[in-house]
Order: structure tokens, then C-alpha cells, then sequence
């Protein structure tokens, strides 16, 4: 057994004052929760760093997005998994199309507020090639996201990712975990065009998908 010196009497130690150990055995106490944490929490600065090192460059935008010059594009990282309705979902299906991808949660107020106009750009820019996926997070179970979907008459499936995994698989600076709802536009190409962070309508979206559905 090791014997323990008493706070202020152990070598190196002034009076009155905590042995080292202590102090550091606090702060990697505090460390490691803030690690636990960081998907709940703020202590994470979101998204994480892509296979090859590179990171989209998003011009701020008026309309609500920011958007990546064509010349900077980078691609979208492999988005797969189970719908809310336990079905199995790959971007990969979706290829050629515009892809819009809204990250939201049942919980979530101003996900609540735009989906309608989520679900009326769907089926109107459906015929353009574009196809919009949700991913669902941090609800408690594939109940609640399927009747959010039924309540806004959602006309796309949603990846349900209660945890946030997918979300971590975005280049570091294109997606942050803590700020929901985010939207991230695909271009045909299967590379990053543009992202809003924050509640975005139905004119906004239309902006946004204008200039990738144009051209081919």
C-alpha cells in the first residue's frame, strides 16, 4: 500500500497549498468530461478533419447559404445507413442528382418551422433532379422522428443517427454537431456546393438550388 502524504506536507509542496497530483488529477478529470460531453454539450468545436486533409472554403452568402466556388469543391464523404423507417439508405443511390441534406430533430423548434417548406421545395425541384435526405438526431427513438415526418407530411426518407455519428464524418468547418438544424447542398458531381446553418425557407432553398440545376 502506498502511503499518501497529508495536503501541504508532501515534497515539493508549500503549506497550505494541494500536492500536484491532486491538481492534475483535476484537470484531467475536467478534460475527460468535457470529451464525454462533446457530443451533448459545446466543449467540441464540431465536425472532424476529412480522409485526405481538405476542408470546403464556404463564401458567406446573402441568401441564408454560403456556397463553395466550383473550383473548390470537395467531395461528400460516404453518408449511409437506416432510415427512421429501418430502411437502408446510401447517398451513393442518388447519383447525378442534386442532393439536399437537412440535419434536424424532432426536439428541435426551428426544425419544426421549416420543415413544411422543406417538404414543398422536395416535391416541387423533385423533377429537376434533386433529391432531398434528412438525417435525424438526438431523438430518443425512431417514434418520434417518423411522426414529425407524418406531421409535415416529410415526402424524403431521413437517416435516423441518434448519436450524431454521421455528422463527424463531414470535413471539419462544413458541419457543426451543436447547431441544429443544418443543411448541406450536393451537386451532381457528389461534391460539397453549399451549407446554412440555422433555419433556412422555402425561397432561400430555391436560391441555393437555382445555379446547380441549371447546368449539368
Amino acid at each position: 500500500m502506498t502511503l499518501r502524504s497529508r495536503p501541504g506536507t508532501g515534497p515539493g509542496n508549500r503549506p497550505g497549498t494541494r500536492p500536484a497530483t491532486r491538481r492534475r488529477g483535476l484537470v484531467g478529470a475536467l478534460l475527460a468530461t468535457c470529451v464525454a460531453g462533446s457530443l451533448l454539450s459545446g466543449c467540441a468545436d464540431g465536425g472532424s478533419d476529412s480522409a485526405d486533409g481538405t476542408r470546403p472554403e464556404f463564401a458567406r452568402g446573402k441568401d441564408g447559404f454560403d456556397a463553395v466556388p466550383v473550383s473548390d469543391r470537395t467531395p461528400a464523404p460516404a453518408i449511409d445507413g437506416r432510415t427512421t423507417r429501418g430502411e437502408k439508405l446510401d447517398l451513393d443511390d442518388y447519383e447525378g442528382k442534386v442532393v439536399v441534406l437537412n440535419i434536424w430533430g424532432s426536439w428541435c423548434g426551428p426544425c419544426d418551422a421549416e420543415a413544411p417548406d422543406f417538404a414543398k421545395v422536395a416535391r416541387e425541384s423533385r423533377s429537376k433532379g434533386v433529391q432531398f435526405v434528412g438525417i435525424n438526431t438526438r431523438d430518443g427513438s425512431t417514434a418520434q422522428a417518423v411522426a414529425f415526418e407524418e406531421q409535415h407530411k416529410m415526402p424524403y426518407p431521413s437517416l435516423f443517427d441518434p448519436a450524431g455519428k454521421l455528422m463527424l464524418r463531414f470535413p471539419k468547418g462544413s458541419v457543426n454537431p451543436q447547431l441544429i438544424p443544418t443543411t448541406l447542398v450536393i451537386d451532381r458531381q457528389g461534391r460539397l456546393a453549399a451549407r446554412a446553418i440555422g433555419p433556412v425557407g422555402a425561397q432561400q432553398l430555391r436560391t441555393a438550388l437555382q445555379p446547380l440545376t441549371t447546368t449539368t
